[in-house]
């Protein structure tokens, strides 16, 4: 049995260890090895979708829930695939367009990757 720390945040005990880091498996939580680390101010952001799989420019996802769009009156129906996405760093994180509405901003935690 290891002696790896319970994740801070969900207090799972399932953690492991990647590089210098622990990583949780069931939040996707991460955090230093050493405590008071803090994390480089030159790593990248990691975008990661509902179920934790990490994001990258180009994937394929789908929307893993009705989302009713303001000023249109639309909605996007829950398993609309939504190809080639693009990671940015705003309020929304990924920019795309969907067939039918056109191009928009969506948030990871309403997607899954495919």
């Amino acid at each position: 049995m290891s002696a790896l720390p319970p994740c801070p945040q969900c207090k799972s005990e399932f953690t492991y260890e990647d590089g210098s880091n622990y990583v949780c498996p069931e939040c996707a939580h991460e955090w230093s090895v050493q405590a008071g680390a803090e994390a480089p101010a030159d790593s990248a952001r990691v975008y990661r979708d509902s179920t934790g799989a990490i994001l990258q420019d180009g994937d394929t996802v789908t929307v893993i829930k009705d989302l009713k769009l303001k000023g249109s009156g639309g909605t996007i129906k829950m398993g609309t695939k939504v190809k080639n996405i693009r990671l940015v760093d705003s309020d929304h994180d990924i920019d795309c367009k969907i067939d039918g509405f056109g191009a928009m901003s969506l948030k990871t935690e309403f997607v899954k990757k495919v």
